[in-house]
């Protein structure tokens, strides 16, 4: 072997070496906050309407903790919320519930201690409709229910594809089987919007959307997430269908909300949860 061509191996071989390290490095750096973690999913519901999703919703959660190697405990009963049983968790997640969902207001301060702890907290869809009368826990979650459009096919848009919840996700996402366009009032200012409904692509109860929408004329928030008063919280009001619960875009975006929660939550830190009831005063 010539000199020349002993060169150009040698080269071509290392090349190839660096080329393996910079993706060991690469997968290195793709880190799962929620593996090894327990989160508890919650699924009451007061009187009033109830969604057939939750089953569904559960399962696909149960999957998700099965694939990536977390725990997934599930209740209806809000005799859990105790700080010696909340203190397990790395979030809680309510997926679809609505109305009233905890039978005392014991059980808020505990919920409330939990958050101001530095817990986790996951909501899905009708989220928004829990605990209407509590002003806390609206201005926790974002806003409160109004209204939704009827179910139809429509898109939402990406606004932060940086968000680390937002990875991989269509920048234009058809939710093709039909969804739910979610309204909120008493919108809490301090949440950061990550997903927006289009506005334009719905075809159904159009004039009752431009009323609704109030100063949102073009997109309106469909997902966001926020810090508050101690806690970290993740929304998605997506997800009416029961069949989105096995749909692999719409699994991913549940599965990295919850991820980039767990990625904010440490060790739970009791004595920063000031409250001694359940409306005292939030401090900003």
């Amino acid at each position: 072997m010539n000199h020349q061509n002993f060169k150009q191996k040698t080269l071509l071989l290392l090349s190839f070496l660096l080329l393996g390290f910079a993706a060991q490095q690469a997968q290195a750096t793709v880190k799962s906050n929620i593996k090894g973690t327990r989160v508890l999913v919650y699924t009451k519901n007061g009187k009033g309407f109830i969604h057939d999703n939750i089953p569904s919703a559960v399962k696909c959660i149960q999957t998700l903790g099965a694939e990536n190697k977390f725990t997934v405990d599930v209740s209806d009963d809000p005799s859990v919320f105790t700080e010696a049983n909340l203190k397990k968790y790395k979030m809680l997640v309510f997926t679809s519930t609505n109305n009233d969902v905890f039978d005392n207001d014991q059980q808020r301060l505990e919920f409330r201690r939990y958050l101001q702890a530095g817990g986790g907290f996951v909501g899905i869809h009708s989220v928004t409709g829990t605990e209407r009368k509590w002003t806390w826990f609206k201005q926790m979650i974002g806003g409160t229910f109004e209204w939704h459009a009827s179910n139809q096919k429509f898109n939402v848009k990406i606004i932060d594809p940086s968000h680390p919840s937002m990875k991989g996700l269509p920048k234009v996402w058809e939710r093709s089987l039909g969804d739910e366009c979610y309204f909120t009032k008493e919108m809490y200012p301090g949440i950061k919007v990550t997903i927006a409904h289009d506005l334009h692509s719905l075809k159904k109860d159009t004039a009752k959307v431009a009323k609704v929408a109030g100063p949102f004329k073009d997109l309106y928030p469909a997902a966001w997430y926020q810090t508050f008063d101690g806690g970290n919280v993740w929304i998605t009001t997506l997800g009416h269908n029961k069949e989105y619960y096995q749909e692999p875009t719409f699994m991913k975006h549940i599965l990295q909300g919850m991820d980039y929660i767990a990625s904010l939550v440490g060790k739970l830190d009791y004595t920063k949860a000031y409250a001694t009831s359940r409306d005292t005063e939030v401090k900003y």
